[in-house]
Formats: C-alpha cells, sequence, structure tokens
C-alpha cells in the first residue's frame, strides 16, 4: 500500500464526509508554483489552483516569509478590541484596488462565505429592506446566508431547511445557453424578464435589499453574460434605489487578469467580496463597499474574533505586493490568450467540445454530447478528468460537464504547453471511444 492510499484510509475514518467532493486520491505533501507533489514523491501541474485560492502558486517565497516574519511577532490579537498595523495597511491597500469612485470602508473575515454573509447584513441595514434576489447556478459560500443566496446543487439545500427568508433567483444571462437549458441564448430584455415579472406580480422592487452577481459564474460552469446586461441590470437597480454586490471570491485578485473581474464589465457595484486568494491561502475574507453602506452597522453586527488576522493580513499584502511587481495582471491575461489561441481550435475539432469561453486564466471547457442542443455531457467530462490525473494534471469538472482551467497565475508556458497537450490527448481519446475504462461513480459534484 502506498504512502497515499494509507492516508486517505486514515482520513476515510475520521473526516467527514460532507467536507469533501471526492475526484481523485491525490494526498499532497508539498507544492511549488504551479506544482503539486503527493507523499509518494509524484507531480502534477495544478490547473485548480486549489479551488483559486491559490492564484500566485504554492509556498511563494515572498508570502511564506511575510507568514514567518509576523508569526514571530505575534500570531493574534482579535481586532473586534484592539488595533493592529498590518489590518490598518491591508484595508488601504484594498479600499485603493476595490472598484468605485468613492470613499471606501472594508471589514474582514474568515471565507469568502462569511463575506456574502456580511453582504445580506449590510444592504438590509442600508436599506431597510428585506429581499435579497441572486442567480440560477450561483455558488456563494455554504453559511446559511451565502448557501441561501446560492441555486447550484440541491446536496447543499436539502435536509437541513429551512434556509433563511427572504431570498429569491433569477436566470443567469447565459450566452452560451439560453434559460432552463435551452440550446439559444437570451437576448438582455428576455434574461431580465423574470425580475420584472417579480417586481410586477410577487416581489415588490422597493422592498429589494440587493441583487448579488457573479460577473462570470464559477462553479456554476464558468458562465459569460450576454453583453450589456449587467448595464441594463445596473440601471433597473438604479431606478428602484436597489444595491448592486459582486461576488468577485474566485473571479477576483488577478485571476481574469485584473483586479477585479468588475473591469470587464461597464458597470460598478455598491459593495464587493473578496476572499480565497486574498491572502495566498490562508483563511481570509473582506468585504469593501461605499462608506455610508458599510458604516450603517455598529459593532458588533459583524465581526469575527480571529477576523483580520495579522498572519494572514501579511500574507495577503504580500500576496498583492507580489501580484504587482511581477506583474501577474498581464501575466493571467497574455497567459489566457496563449492559451485560447489553442482551445478555441477545440470546438471546431472534437465532438465533444462545446463551447471554450472566459477571461484571464478563468477558463471553463463545455463537454456536450450533441452541439446542437448542447446536452452536458458529465460523464465524458469526468473521463477526461480521469485522463489527465493519470498524465499529472489536476483538473475538475464544475457543473457537470466543464473542465475548469484555473492554474495559478505563475504557471510557467512550458507547464500550459504538457497540459494543453494531454487535454488534447484526452479529447482525441474519448472521440475515438477510448476513455472508458475509468470508474466515475461517486466523483465529482
Amino acid at each position: 500500500m502506498t504512502k497515499s492510499e494509507q492516508l486517505i484510509n486514515e482520513d476515510g475514518k475520521y473526516f467527514a464526509a460532507s467536507g469533501r467532493i471526492k475526484y481523485y486520491p491525490l494526498a499532497i505533501d508539498h507544492g511549488y508554483g504551479a506544482t503539486l507533489v503527493d507523499v509518494d514523491g509524484r507531480e502534477y501541474i495544478d490547473l485548480l489552483s486549489s479551488a483559486s485560492s491559490q492564484n500566485v502558486g504554492h509556498a511563494p517565497k515572498r508570502v511564506t516569509e511575510a507568514i514567518k516574519a509576523q508569526v514571530d511577532k505575534f500570531i493574534h490579537y482579535t481586532p473586534a478590541y484592539m488595533y493592529h498595523e498590518p489590518a490598518v495597511k491591508l484595508s488601504k491597500k484594498l479600499c485603493d484596488i476595490a472598484p468605485g469612485d468613492f470613499e471606501k470602508r472594508v471589514t474582514f473575515g474568515l471565507s469568502g462565505s462569511d463575506a456574502n454573509d456580511g453582504v445580506i447584513k449590510f444592504a438590509r441595514a442600508y436599506t431597510g429592506r428585506p429581499y435579497i434576489i441572486s442567480f440560477t447556478n450561483a455558488y456563494h459560500g455554504s453559511t446559511f446566508g451565502s448557501l441561501s443566496m446560492s441555486a447550484i446543487s440541491l446536496n447543499m439545500r436539502k435536509h437541513y431547511g429551512p434556509l433563511l427568508s427572504g431570498f429569491y433567483h433569477i436566470p443567469f444571462p447565459d450566452k452560451y445557453r439560453g434559460m432552463y437549458e435551452q440550446p439559444t441564448p437570451n437576448i438582455v430584455e428576455e434574461y431580465l424578464a423574470p425580475l420584472k415579472e417579480m417586481f410586477a406580480k410577487y416581489v415588490p422592487a422597493e422592498e429589494v435589499a440587493c441583487i448579488v452577481v457573479e460577473t462570470i459564474q464559477g462553479d456554476g460552469g464558468l458562465l459569460e453574460p450576454v453583453k450589456g446586461y449587467f448595464e441594463a441590470l445596473e440601471a433597473l437597480c438604479h431606478e428602484h434605489g436597489i444595491l448592486i454586490a459582486v461576488d468577485d471570491i474566485q473571479q477576483g485578485l488577478g485571476r481574469t487578469g485584473t483586479w477585479s473581474s468588475i473591469d470587464h464589465f461597464n458597470f460598478t457595484p455598491d459593495l464587493i467580496t473578496f476572499g480565497k486568494s486574498l491572502a495566498g491561502g490562508l483563511p481570509m475574507s473582506a468585504i469593501v463597499g461605499r462608506k455610508e453602506i458599510i458604516e450603517s452597522l455598529e459593532a458588533p453586527a459583524h465581526l469575527f474574533t480571529t477576523g483580520a488576522n495579522p498572519v494572514g493580513c501579511e500574507a495577503a499584502l504580500a500576496t498583492i505586493k507580489m501580484i504587482e511587481e511581477e506583474d501577474l495582471l498581464t501575466a493571467s491575461s497574455e497567459k489566457g490568450n496563449y492559451v485560447r489561441q489553442r482551445m478555441d481550435q477545440w470546438i471546431n475539432k472534437y465532438d465533444y467540445v462545446g463551447d471554450v469561453r472566459g477571461i484571464g486564466l478563468s477558463i471553463g471547457i463545455d463537454i456536450v454530447s450533441d452541439k446542437e442542443t448542447k446536452t452536458r455531457a458529465s460523464q465524458e467530462a469526468l473521463k477526461i478528468c480521469n485522463y489527465c490525473f493519470e498524465h499529472g494534471l489536476v483538473i475538475i469538472a464544475v457543473a457537470g460537464n466543464v473542465l475548469r482551467f484555473q492554474p495559478p497565475l505563475v504557471i510557467t508556458y512550458e507547464q500550459l504547453d504538457y497540459a494543453l497537450d494531454t487535454l488534447e490527448d484526452a479529447l482525441q481519446a474519448l472521440q475515438e471511444g477510448r476513455l472508458d475504462q475509468y470508474d466515475i461513480n461517486g466523483q465529482g459534484w
């Protein structure tokens, strides 16, 4: 029995099944850059970035040194009562890089989930309104508030309800598939129609506090919106005094080649949440928003004992500095363009590739069994994932059938070439019926 097998068997005796979506028997020992090394010494190219929480790569020296230096000073003292310099510096930096030409304030948490919970609190407190609207296929987290905003998986919503009240969902303006899995995408007005009907019949617009969006739906399948939708949504929100909040937890901090994915769209959110890669992988989240909204709540309405941990703050400052000084925003854009030059050809070359989409190094490859009906080919996507793992790549499928290509921004071009070669080999093998050897039962979402 290998070390990996021993560790995984031991894990099965103690680790709760609800806390892991199973893909591969990968027991990680260490990592560097875009490389993972398991406990048996096997190396893998990481195309997942630990769910996009490792944008600057694994164990970057700048970040690890910042962590070690702060640990030697003090590990934590809660900012719920006292002050420390790392939190002040990070607060200023996040207010500087977050979108919006207005005075901002920031508050910290431990995960994207609690940040999105905070959006609910601040939006309701500021507007005095009860309702929150988000989108189908959205994933905003696992706490009760963020889960009530999410609409991506029944396994995340059954057996422990009822969820929080006051939440509604509308179709995401998917530019590949239309509403309700129809093969033809809708136009802006058609995507807005369910929201307008909601306002007209059963959810008074004047009672809606906030609409929460992912500009690119991550776990929903790396979905891009039809052009002009967010601008039209913003106009509708302004008409009715409704706030807009953006969940940029997966797509922010360089993932799409900019500090915020908002920079690719022509609208401005009132609140934005960051997480995942914010502290180089350490637990940290942040809400940045208009001063008047964030200051609508008084302490202790939204604080955490270990929030704004100084070790995490220093890791975040080092992460942001690394992105700046190594120009990883440009790297994300250029490497994304490099990858797409080849991937885009797969749509015409392979029967199972229905679409390739995304911005920067946030790319989805939509695996379908029929290009006309755009029928999702979930089993085939998992077969591709298993082939890739067998050949040294870590990649998963989200939304059942969409390959999630989100490597660390520091991935080398040599690694990208190997990843592209391997993915193409897998697609060719699938087309020729040579991937039936994999047991995919129990894998994936």
